[in-house]
């Protein structure tokens, strides 16, 4: 199948609504029902596995899947030869240590000659060498944070978002070990046709992705204000300025990330912009 291009996603959870919804959003059209494993685009040539997030490294290492969409947490944990596209933004998280609330943490050296309890053995493995910390190392799968209550270790490592779930089973973050966001990957290797396959599709993830980041601003402005207020949002290339019917004003359309325009909000206010309007881009090509 050279026309076509194979993408692994996770086939339930977070990761996986984020992933899906991307691909959406460039105007991949798919069904994906309910327990399907694998399904086509109707107007772009790829195909969907959907697959346990652990898997997927090795469906795209093995050249099974041309691409994946997987957490960085599996894909360093898994340590699989495969190129990474793209940080796409979505599912962050880390991966931290923890030991119950009712222990004093003087520092990493609470860790020494004790046992961590977690799914991850390479990046945990790694951060302690790193960091010249003998500690042993216990592998397990699903329910880490029973570890320190039931006592088969004093510590965990795990991945952490919010940290309730820490909370709820008595145990506190003492230290973060590694970030972890969504990263597109791909097999190394892929030929020309498959290539030109991935870039349009990378095209279509940026001029998303860019007009996330981005919003459409419109203001009202008295002339004399005309240059502070466009070096205060001077858009892609230029603002656009239009007169308004009342002499002496005018309309500036322009684009700018969402951040500065909350840095410069007040100047723009104080040089005399009303009506201010923050309007989001669907997509946005650069």
């Amino acid at each position: 199948m050279e026309n076509i291009i194979r993408i692994a996603v996770q086939k339930s959870g977070r990761l996986s609504e984020d992933s899906l919804r991307l691909i959406k959003e460039c105007g991949i059209k798919f069904y994906n029902g309910t327990g399907k494993l694998k399904s086509t685009s109707t107007n772009f040539p790829i195909e969907f596995l959907y697959l346990r997030d652990d898997d997927i490294p090795g469906y795209v290492a093995d050249g099974v899947a041309d691409l994946g969409i997987v957490g960085e947490n599996e894909l360093v944990e898994k340590d699989k030869s495969v190129d990474v596209l793209k940080k796409l933004g979505f599912s962050k998280c880390r991966l931290s240590l923890a030991i119950p609330k009712s222990q004093d943490y003087p520092g990493l050296s609470y860790f020494e000659g004790k046992n961590i309890a977690t799914s991850y053995t390479k990046i945990l493995g790694d951060y302690l060498k790193k960091n010249k910390v003998n500690a042993e190392i216990h592998e397990i799968s699903g329910s880490v944070e029973i570890a320190p209550s039931i006592g088969l270790a004093e510590g965990i490592c795990d991945i952490v978002s919010s940290g309730s779930t820490l909370m709820m089973n008595g145990l506190k973050e003492v230290e973060e070990i590694f970030k972890s966001e969504a990263v597109l990957i791909s097999h190394k290797g892929l030929n020309d046709e498959k290539m030109a396959i991935v870039e349009k599709l990378l095209f279509r993830i940026n001029a998303v992705q860019t007009g996330k980041s981005n919003k459409y601003v419109l203001l009202n402005a008295p002339n004399e204000s005309l240059d502070k207020i466009i070096s205060l949002i001077p858009g892609m290339r230029s603002p656009t300025i239009l007169p308004l019917a009342e002499e002496g004003w005018s309309s500036v359309h322009s684009v700018l990330s969402e951040d500065l325009f909350w840095e410069n909000i007040e100047e723009l206010r104080s040089a005399g912009a009303e009506g201010i309007l923050v309007v989001p881009i669907e997509k946005m090509v650069l």
